[in-house]
């Protein structure tokens, strides 16, 4: 009788256990962390996302767990050298399988991701963003910074892949080469889009995000560039235009507040990379490990000579810099100590370093006032306008300079009645050298784009190298090659010629 009873309460239990079992309630689970299913739904997420797309830049500032990149653009001119065997000076070593290439393509085609990404939510998006004009300005941000990304890869690598829109399928994960200026036509469309997508400021808790100044700077910058190497008096006049519609920014009276970390963001400043640390800087992590533990900060041991360096070379100023400089002109103190050593920029002020020691929070300025001034200046040169206003340009920077020592009389503003355009154009060119120095590749990118242009010819170039070794090819070397890591995972990629 016991047994009996026994057998009849396992078998209702068993069926009780069963049918449990198929109720899908009880199977419908939410994942314990977020899925792209579960985000998404709430307007933080989507502030999160932009966030995130900010946030990949780090990967090209960044200490690196010791395999920083920043040789990669500032090596290749003729404003820094270095004693190291570093293949970016060098030129004659440079190959597909180079790390900081390798790096920086990949953390390029990062960024580029997420913002298609989170383009893609916001276009999807229906209810959640109840602001429109919030909707825009994420929007803006998003293709400002995918516009970046393919600026950079338009000159560094010519015609690495354009893309455009979220991989959501295998039959695009091998995208063939873009062709021509087509990453750069994109970068323009893109910058164009955000000018008129996010604000003219943000409130003080949010600055440094995207304004328009910084979208139409980037504008102006990328159809100048475009004009230069394709000779397009078109691109010339659209890249005035967009730098006329710059507002409110003024050269700081002090030349090396552009890179103290105490007056970031300041109004001369039209675009940089954050690199404020909030929290916990771990500089052996990157940022994408966990929520406040990789690191978001910025390194410039190569310009200090830090003992982060572990007995690589450090970079320093050219002897062909050091003599550019007119005897009084306060800029060669603040760009280089007086041992014509070491640069200064960015660490020389004050205590910039995170608690790390190694790393610091002073932000990179990308895109500054100066640097549109003088490409202004240019962009009137060679659009046929007046060369009396693109002297002006030019002098505006001279005096910034020249005001910064009390009854200073260099650099001296150049003449006003001066109609020979090579003359004036070099006197660009010079002080572009002299005012941009040391800063984010300005020197390559610019006599790389007037090479192509025919400005300059870099065939036997004096690079004032402490190496003896640069073997410069400009038939190969105006392109860094395509990363070997591409070439072997897309077999629709060709390599640059030469490499």
């Amino acid at each position: 009788m016991k047994l009996t009873k026994l057998a009849s309460l396992f078998s209702l239990g068993f069926a009780l256990l069963i049918g449990n079992s198929c109720n899908e309630k009880n199977i419908d689970l939410q994942p314990l962390t977020p899925t792209e299913a579960s985000f998404f739904i709430e307007e933080a997420d989507f502030d999160k996302s932009i966030i995130a797309v900010y946030a990949k830049l780090t990967d090209w500032y960044w200490f690196a767990a010791n395999n920083p990149i920043h040789g990669f653009w500032h090596l290749p001119g003729d404003d820094i050298t270095s004693s190291g065997t570093y293949a970016f000076e060098i030129f004659g070593t440079l190959q597909p399988s180079n790390g900081e290439i390798n790096s920086f393509y990949r953390t390029a085609y990062q960024l580029i991701n997420r913002a298609n990404t989170t383009l893609e939510k916001l276009a999807q998006e229906t209810g959640v963003l109840k602001d429109a004009t919030k909707k825009n300005s994420l929007k803006g941000e998003a293709l400002f910074l995918r516009g970046y990304a393919n600026f950079q890869l338009w000159n560094y690598f010519g015609t690495s892949p354009l893309m455009i829109e979220r991989i959501t399928s295998t039959d695009k994960i091998t995208p063939p080469n873009s062709k021509d200026t087509e990453l750069v036509d994109q970068a323009i469309k893109d910058f164009t889009d955000a000018a008129g997508l996010v604000p003219a400021k943000w409130d003080d808790a949010n600055r440094g995000r995207i304004t328009q100044n910084a979208a139409n700077g980037m504008l102006g910058k990328a159809l100048l560039f475009r004009g230069s190497i394709k000779k397009n008096a078109a691109d010339f006049t659209a890249a005035l235009a967009a730098f006329n519609k710059i507002s409110g920014a003024t050269l700081t009276a002090n030349f090396m507040d552009n890179f103290s970390s105490k007056v970031e963001n300041n109004s001369e400043s039209l675009f940089e990379f954050q690199a404020t640390q909030p929290a916990f800087d771990n500089v052996w992590l990157n940022n994408d490990f966990d929520n406040n533990i990789g690191s978001t900060s910025a390194y410039w041991g190569w310009y200090e000579n830090h003992f982060s360096l572990f007995g690589k070379a450090f970079f320093q100023p050219t002897r062909k810099l050091l003599d550019a400089f007119e005897k009084g002109d306060p800029r060669r103190a603040i760009t280089a100590d007086s041992s014509g050593k070491m640069l200064r920029k960015y660490w020389a002020t004050d205590d910039q370093k995170s608690q790390s020691g190694v790393a610091s929070v002073n932000n990179p300025r990308i895109l500054r006032l100066a640097d549109v001034l003088l490409l202004k200046a240019e962009a009137t040169l060679e659009s046929g306008g007046s060369t009396a206003e693109a002297i002006a340009l030019i002098n505006q920077v001279r005096t910034r300079a020249r005001a910064m020592k009390a009854g200073g009389t260099a650099p001296a503003n150049y003449a006003s009645t001066e109609t020979d355009k090579t003359k004036i154009f070099n006197w660009i060119a010079n002080e572009r050298f002299l005012e941009l120095a040391g800063e984010e590749g300005h020197r390559w990118l610019d006599l790389r784009r007037w090479h192509l242009a025919g400005k300059l010819n870099l065939a036997g170039w004096n690079w004032s190298s402490l190496r003896n070794d640069v073997s410069f090819d400009p038939a190969k070397h105006l392109y860094y090659p395509i990363p070997t890591s591409e070439l072997d995972n897309n077999v629709n990629v060709r390599q640059n010629p030469g490499y």
